[in-house]
């Protein structure tokens, strides 16, 4: 779709822009979304923490968000012609969870299971941006239809879009000091997407923020990547190392990283809020059998065409072979460091004998990891 909306549909009247709205948000219910609210573009006052956080560096490697500058921060600029974004939440938590306080106990006592690797709750399922750019073009598309021409494009974690500040502003929740969305009813187990539109829709009502003096998410995390309120260091961050970074994983971070072999949820985890996380409605987010607590064996026997099949369809797929072996060395590794390490001998025998130990030209990235893994002692 291009970049430039159409030009802007006549103002609707008080009454039909309610009657809109009103439509809008039964149509989103239906689609499986479990919020939405609406903003204007104006996010002069996010430019200042966005240039000092790319000053700073801790983008790391994902140049692309230092490419767009404050096109970022300036939705009419990204997409000429917007005027307001529609801000959606999608809770991901699978249907058949537990309780969200027993789930998240749950989660943080497979930290603490060497032998266990474990993904990010969000991955488990279905690839989010797959799940929630088609129910966002469906949505707008019949916005269009209720209400004549009108240019939009969606977003979901797929362009330089400022979702958070976004989201606040649409009344879906105030930024926590992990610098993710919180919501008093559904804490931050819950995806973000936007469609910018040429339509000025009544605006939502923002919301405060409720985090007061708690630093559980700082402390919980693993590497200190949240390095004050509200700010975040991507390069000492386990969802970035072990998702976005495509190189050799700091050697001084790699004991950090534990079990987590695809993305990290502590912080989450911890935060008193999400004890009122909601499951989702959507099978697409249950977890997949292969997902559902696996042991780091059991995914390091896996072969390349393992890999491609059974992560078919998942956001892990993208993240390719590679890295997912570099991952489950280095968890492999921290497994060997537990002196009651189950299968030690066993996970040794795995590494020394993996493709990559064999061949480490072939395959440097891994082989570097697997070299290191071997080395750890309790």
């Amino acid at each position: 779709m291009s970049n430039v909306l159409p030009k802007s549909p006549p103002p609707l009247d008080d009454v039909s822009s309610l009657a809109l709205l009103q439509q809008l948000r039964a149509w989103s219910t239906e689609l499986g979304f479990s919020q939405i609210g609406i903003s204007d573009v104006n996010l002069s006052a996010a430019e200042p923490g966005l240039l000092a956080w790319l000053q700073a560096g801790f983008h790391g490697d994902m140049a692309y968000m230092a490419r767009h500058g404050l096109k970022r921060a300036r939705p009419a600029e990204l997409v000429p012609g917007t005027v307001r974004v529609i801000s959606l939440r999608m809770n991901y938590l699978p249907q058949n969870s537990p309780p969200a306080a027993l789930a998240l106990a749950r989660e943080l006592a497979a930290l603490q299971e060497p032998g266990q690797a474990v993904v990010s709750v969000y991955a488990r399922g279905r690839d989010y941006h797959k799940v929630l750019r088609a129910r966002l073009q469906t949505l707008a598309s019949r916005l269009a239809d209720a209400a004549g021409p009108l240019g939009f494009r969606v977003f979901t974690d797929s362009a330089p879009v400022l979702e958070v500040e976004l989201a606040q502003k649409a009344g879906l929740g105030w930024r926590g000091k992990h610098t993710l969305t919180l919501s008093r009813d559904a804490g931050s187990l819950f995806f973000l997407g936007e469609i910018f539109i040429d339509m000025p829709l009544p605006i939502s009502e923002a919301v405060t923020a409720h985090c007061g003096e708690c630093s559980a998410c700082i402390s919980a995390c693993p590497t200190g990547a949240i390095v004050a309120p509200y700010r975040l260091d991507a390069r000492r961050c386990i969802s970035y190392l072990t998702i976005e970074h495509a190189g050799a994983i700091d050697e001084a971070l790699r004991p950090l990283i534990g079990n987590r072999i695809y993305g990290c949820d502590d912080c989450q985890l911890v935060c008193p809020w999400n004890k009122f996380a909601q499951p989702g409605t959507l099978a697409d987010f249950d977890v997949r059998e292969v997902l559902d607590q696996p042991r780091l064996l059991q995914l390091w026997a896996w072969q390349e065409a393992d890999f491609l099949r059974l992560t078919e369809g998942s956001a892990i797929r993208r993240i390719g072979f590679q890295r997912w072996r570099r991952n489950l060395a280095v968890g492999l590794g921290n497994a060997l460091r537990q002196a009651d390490a189950p299968d030690a001998l066993h996970i040794r025998q795995a590494l020394a004998q993996a493709p990559e130990a064999l061949a480490p030209a072939e395959h440097a990235l891994v082989a570097e990891h697997i070299t290191w893994a071997l080395a750890q002692t309790a």
